[in-house]
């Protein structure tokens, strides 16, 4: 079966995971049509460690929700069998919002099991989206767990937050629209979290650009996958709220970025408040301490692309508490 169109319930924690390819991507754009925003592209310099960096940002959290997640939610609910009529999934945050959302567009109920960190802001954005919020555990991966028993207990579709070629393929219309908006090839920097976007983005772009993998300093997920030659948990590293994500890469991701080289380069959670502040005091842009990690690596050095080179910095998200700063 096409990877795109796998229906949501379908496991990927086998040892080879089902591979997803531009052509997925591809079939998610049409799936997408009309569902999902063509989010714009800001080219200007922001201030770097040696002076001023030219850069395209990639304003995705201008999409509904405030989440590029939306796209791999909305796809993979489009995919799911037909009949469906509900959909649990284990969140910490915005997977269960852009759930919560394309759930609600599609009459579908929705139950996102989240862990009993989860921020306060994100949960009542799924409960204004209409979903039932359970709190289990103190780890995404405790509300996975409870997640895919709560699925089978009702008989209800099991999405993953980012371990899933739907949602993979959603994220990676992302990189369709770059090709349409920004010339030449230059590459693509994104956070990381628990690997769908730069799944996706590697699946969509291949070799024609480089894809850059951004994490926090204290959740290595993907450098730490890519020296153990597999996934593995790093577990919690005591972050910020905010930053909590999956301590594991989701074995989609881990088979994309090894057959793309996609580096991973760690960022402090310093350099990541510091870079949210700068979009507020410079561009009035407010984005979530997730969503700047990868203007994070340009500002504090930790990347430093060639003479001559604007890279794309995609901001994922903008779910926060506000006032943010």
């Amino acid at each position: 079966m096409n990877p795109a169109g796998v229906p949501v319930s379908e496991s990927t924690s086998e040892s080879r995971p089902p591979r997803v390819l531009r052509t997925d991507v591809r079939a998610a754009r049409r799936r997408l049509a009309g569902q999902v925003r063509k989010t714009p592209v800001f080219h200007t310099t922001v201030d770097g460690p040696n002076g001023p960096v030219p850069v395209s940002l990639k304003l995705e959290f201008l999409q509904h929700g405030g989440t590029f997640k939306l796209r791999g939610a909305v796809n993979a609910l489009l995919a799911a069998p037909k009949g469906t009529d509900h959909v649990v999934v284990a969140s910490g945050g915005n997977a269960g919002i852009a759930v919560a959302l394309a759930a609600a567009r599609l009459n579908m109920a929705c139950t996102v099991i989240v862990p009993e960190s989860a921020p306060h802001t994100k949960v009542a954005a799924m409960w204004s989206h209409g979903a039932e919020v359970l709190w289990h555990g103190d780890s995404y991966a405790e509300a996975q767990l409870r997640a895919s028993e709560l699925a089978v207990e009702r008989n209800a579709e099991h999405l993953h937050a980012y371990d899933m070629p739907a949602v993979v393929a959603g994220a990676g219309t992302i990189a369709l629209e770059l090709e349409e908006q920004v010339r030449g090839r230059p590459p693509v920097l994104a956070s990381v979290g628990g690997g769908g976007l730069i799944a996706g983005l590697g699946a969509a772009l291949g070799r024609r650009r480089e894809v850059v993998g951004i994490e926090a300093d204290h959740t290595p997920v993907l450098s730490a996958a890519l020296a153990a030659g597999r996934p593995v948990d790093v577990g919690a590293g005591g972050g910020k709220a905010e930053l909590l994500s999956a301590t594991e890469i989701g074995q989609i991701a881990f088979e994309i970025a090894t057959r793309q080289q996609i580096p991973a380069l760690s960022v402090t959670d310093d350099a990541v408040a510091a870079a949210r502040e700068y979009l507020w005091r410079e561009f009035r842009v407010v984005v979530e301490l997730e969503g700047a990690a990868a203007l994070a690596a340009v500002q504090s050095g930790v990347y430093v692309p060639d003479q001559g080179v604007r890279p794309i910095v995609v901001l994922c998200g903008a779910n926060t508490e506000l006032p943010v700063l």
